[in-house]
């Protein structure tokens, strides 16, 4: 049984600019045999530590489809991330995965899925949109919303063109500030829901991002007469040790990180407020 707090030693492969505060991490473990059996799945976490500076969690951004490797997105705003973000390939990081509950997936076929992403909140849903386009014919309409600061804010650009370009899927971007070359919507994320055409009734949504936006999303998701359990989103920021044993993200009866991140507005709305 794997130890709880032991972490396997990860070698990055490749590390990727999205934006100007965040990069992508692509690695393996160092151990060949641990590697080779290692499996995770949509909305599960890592806890990767740097020696001599700190531990942190992180969403997988990967397709857990793709065996060999994983990735996570990276925003340096910590000790621990800014130690990251100084890192090269064939550096070590130390990781404890996976973490977590997970994204229903099985649970969602045959309904419209609907995702609504902000900033930094794409990675993990990425997660998740990736295995389904691997099985595309098993949704119904697929719709992404994604909003960022900028247009320069918004992670996976290559990856946002590509989901544009297919026919099989509606994605729809806005920023909050637009730049000169920018010729799409302006304003939040919320402001999308008006150009898509949603059944709420036939539709699973799943939403990421700042906690602000989260709940206008679901605020807009509830007035346009989802069901609760239709609603999923996460409540990852929360997290530390990623065991449940710190008492970091225990919210009421529940530990964020062990019966979480992924949570339905059901279950969300029964936590007390914190």
């Amino acid at each position: 049984m794997q130890k709880l707090y032991l972490p396997q030693l990860a070698v990055i492969d490749q590390i990727v600019d999205e934006t100007a505060d965040t990069k992508t991490f692509t690695m393996h473990f160092d151990d060949p045999q641990y590697n080779a059996g290692f499996r995770y799945l949509s909305g599960q976490f890592v806890e990767a530590s740097v020696l001599g500076v700190g531990e942190a969690p992180f969403g997988f951004c990967s397709n857990p489809n793709r065996s060999g490797t994983f990735a996570i997105t990276v925003r340096a705003i910590g000790r621990v991330t800014r130690a990251m973000h100084a890192m090269h390939p064939g550096d070590l990081l130390g990781i404890r995965a996976p973490l977590g509950n997970h994204f229903p997936l099985q649970e969602v076929q045959g309904f419209d899925v609907l995702f609504v992403a902000g900033g930094i909140g794409l990675p993990p849903l990425r997660s998740l949109i990736e295995p389904m386009l691997d099985m595309r014919e098993k949704f119904g309409r697929f719709t992404i919303l994604y909003g960022a600061r900028t247009p320069a804010d918004r992670v996976y650009k290559a990856r946002l063109e590509e989901w544009a370009q297919r026919k099989d899927l509606t994605l729809l971007q806005t920023v909050d500030v637009p730049d000169e070359n920018w010729r799409g919507p302006v304003g939040v994320v919320t402001t999308l829901f008006e150009h898509t055409a949603i059944d709420p009734a036939a539709t699973v949504a799943f939403t990421c991002g700042p906690p602000v936006m989260i709940r206008f999303v679901i605020q807009d998701l509830l007035a346009m007469g989802f069901p609760e359990d239709h609603i999923i989103s996460t409540l990852e920021r929360y997290m530390k040790c990623g065991v449940g044993k710190c008492g970091h993200c225990a919210i009421g009866h529940k530990y964020i990180c062990v019966d979480g991140p992924v949570f339905s507005w059901r279950q969300i709305k029964k936590l007390p407020e914190r």
